[in-house]
C-alpha cells in the first residue's frame, strides 16, 4: 500500500509539472504512465519509468510535427 501511495504522489507531480508540456507530451506521459504501472505491477519504478519515456516519446513528436 505504502509503494503504490508513493507511486501516485510521483504521478501526480508529474502531472503538475506537465501544466506547461504540450498535447503530445502530456498524452505520452499519461499513457507511459499506464503501461509503465501495469507492466511492473503497480511498482513506482516501471510507473515512473513508463512516464518518463512516454514523455520523451512525445517530446520527438512534438519534434518531428512542428
Amino acid at each position: 500500500m505504502y509503494r503504490s501511495t508513493i507511486g501516485i504522489a510521483l504521478v501526480a507531480s508529474l502531472v503538475g509539472l506537465g501544466g506547461c508540456a504540450s498535447k503530445a507530451t502530456t498524452i505520452g506521459a499519461a499513457t507511459g504512465t499506464a503501461i509503465g504501472a501495469a507492466v511492473s505491477d503497480g511498482g513506482v519504478i516501471g510507473t515512473m519509468g513508463g512516464a518518463m519515456v512516454g514523455y520523451g516519446l512525445g517530446k520527438v513528436y512534438d519534434h518531428k510535427h512542428e
